[in-house]
């Protein structure tokens, strides 16, 4: 019973970290994408969306490749700053933060189009500098999408298993997640605990969804109309 709170509370604490990263990285991107034209911008936008399709283990690989001790960036940390990626909890929020991140940047993305440029031009034009026009006009108006996707970007993290299990590994009270835990159950036959983390897990994830479903613009929208 205790390992299943240990177990809730990391996923709690990588999942909790994945979105706030995401909201900084989705949002960024989402909105440089809405407003920039340049050639091969569908590419790109093609690139970021592809760990929403991508299957999580072979993300998981990319990520040992990218993050490994041999690798360049992960040499170059651990001889820096001491820090190895490989087998952490901090890992495991990474893997989390990729596959999460296309549940943020493309409903930030339709978020930030669907935004009226005459009112953000209207504010140019009483002399409201960009910044200002940002947090006091285009993320207002925004703010409903970005947010739905946070937090189904949060339930995908609070899920995620094959991406995580590569990176971070299943080390019971360190980087084992919930799912996980559930695997590992299942695996060693404790039906009863297998059961317990799941419901667990469910409830959790319902909870959210229903959040994001209440703050969905086209629900939105619907019922003023």
């Amino acid at each position: 019973m205790d390992a299943a709170w240990v177990a809730l509370g990391l996923s709690l604490k990588v999942a909790g970290w994945a979105t706030a990263l995401n909201l900084f990285l989705g949002v960024g991107v989402g909105f440089f994408l809405a407003r920039m034209r340049f050639p091969g911008r569908d590419v790109l936008d093609t690139l970021l969306t592809l760990p929403m399709v991508m299957p999580p283990t072979v993300l998981g690989y990319y990520l040992l490749v990218l993050m490994g001790r041999r690798s360049v960036l992960g040499e170059w940390l651990y001889d820096n700053f001491g820090i190895h990626l490989i087998f952490t909890w901090q890992g495991a929020v990474i893997a989390a933060t990729v596959v999460s991140f296309p549940l943020v940047f493309k409903p930030a993305r339709a978020a930030f189009e669907a935004v009226e440029h005459e009112l953000e031009q209207a504010a140019r034009v009483l002399g409201v500098s960009e910044l200002a026009i940002f947090f006091r006009v285009t993320l207002p108006l925004a703010w409903r999408g970005i947010m739905a996707g946070l937090l189904l970007a949060f339930a995908r993290a609070l899920g995620e298993f094959g991406a995580t299990l590569m990176v971070a590994g299943s080390i019971p009270g360190k980087t084992q997640t919930l799912s996980i835990a559930v695997y590992e159950a299942v695996q060693a036959g404790q039906d009863g605990t297998a059961h317990l983390l799941v419901i667990i897990i469910s409830i959790v994830c319902v909870a959210v969804l229903l959040g994001a479903t209440r703050l969905a613009p086209g629900r939105v929208s619907g019922r003023n109309r």
